[in-house]
């Protein structure tokens, strides 16, 4: 009955002998951990808990044969390579009034840092994108009547030197007009078929190659067991060329781009927990992104570039975001990389 209860908890439990052995694991810790009960049952804590902190398991035993519980609130933890913060509540068991086993219940904090992170970067890109969305619409229809008067001015000039300056205003407006159309965004549903991201990313790959220009070389460690997903073709390699294209103006020089994908497991997006997740990453060698520009960098009209219009990074999140898929990016000097996330189970749009 208590198996019953605990196989159904949220939370990790992990039970351990009193040599600290483990003997049960419920499924939750099997997420956690990234592994089977059959591999887990049977190691050590000390091998569970690699930290690059104190040894956690002598502290855990001197603790617990005191009778007293252990509990650490940030506790950061490896797992398939990958670095987890965790709340850790550790309890003995005694029986007849003597330690036994150990009961640990894991609750995995970054989870829920970046739920509360997500949210907040979709709420902030929703509000400034209806606010660019405004502005631009107010701006396209004077510009509209700024074109047909040029044109209609140009008809009644003779001389050709003040016709070029008709044509300067057209030319003008037509550029205005362009950029009014990037900042409105995607304005289509997305058309979705099955694919695969490699083909997309292939795509990408050759039409920067030749933008490159040989100045940067470009690489890609790819995972083939990667499944097909359900996604708009076009709308995909729009993103990742904004991305990859990004990542190339950064680089001044010589530079290296890697294009990498994975297989995330059970990871959450906007609040839905999916089983596999496709990680997409834009690995540069460049300069990096400065601080300050960190947390805008998705925003439109947002920019570290003189000749950049900062709408590149912001129709990229849009058309990822209706595919239900988040970007992230992590930066220093010297290597930033582009997080993209695609759910790999939202088959036929279900």
């Amino acid at each position: 009955m208590h198996k019953k209860i605990l196989d159904h908890l949220h939370a990790a439990i992990l039970l351990f002998d009193r040599d600290l052995h483990l003997v049960y694991v419920n499924p939750a810790a099997e997420i956690l951990f990234a592994d089977s009960a059959k591999h887990l049952l049977g190691l050590p804590a000390s091998k569970l808990f690699k930290t690059t902190q104190n040894p956690l398991s002598i502290d855990m035993l001197q603790r617990l044969y005191q009778f007293e519980p252990l509990v650490d609130r940030e506790l950061t933890l490896e797992r398939m390579g990958q670095v987890v913060t965790v709340s850790l509540s550790a309890t003995p068991l005694l029986e007849n009034g003597e330690y036994n086993e150990t009961l640990i219940e894991l609750q995995q904090v970054d989870r829920h840092l970046r739920i509360t992170r997500e949210e907040q970067l979709r709420a902030q890109q929703i509000t400034s994108r209806l606010l660019v969305r405004g502005l631009a619409h107010e701006i396209k229809n004077p510009l509209g009547g700024l074109r047909g008067a040029a044109q209609l001015l140009e008809q009644e000039l003779q001389d050709p030197e003040l016709r070029e300056y008709t044509q300067i205003i057209i030319a003008e407006s037509d550029r205005l007009q362009d950029l009014m159309d990037k900042m409105l965004g995607p304005n289509k549903p997305p058309q979705k078929s099955l694919l695969s991201i490699h083909e997309v990313l292939e795509r990408v790959r050759q039409l920067v190659s030749v933008e490159a220009d040989g100045h940067i070389h470009i690489s890609t460690d790819y995972d083939p067991s990667i499944p097909e997903l359900y996604a708009d073709k076009n709308q995909l390699i729009q993103a990742l060329l904004n991305i990859v294209r990004n990542a190339i103006q950064a680089i001044p020089g010589q530079g290296h781009i890697i294009l990498k994908t994975r297989i995330q497991r059970h990871m959450t997006l906007g609040r839905k927990r999916y089983r596999l997740i496709a990680k997409i990453n834009v690995i540069d060698d460049g300069p990096g992104i400065k601080p300050e520009l960190m947390e805008q960098i998705f925003y439109p009209m947002i920019t570290g570039r003189a000749e950049g219009t900062g709408l590149g990074l912001s129709i990229a999140q849009s058309l990822i975001n209706q595919h239900n898929g988040l970007i992230e990016c992590e930066s220093e000097p010297g290597c930033t990389v582009f997080s993209i996330y695609l759910p790999l189970t939202d088959n036929h749009g279900q």
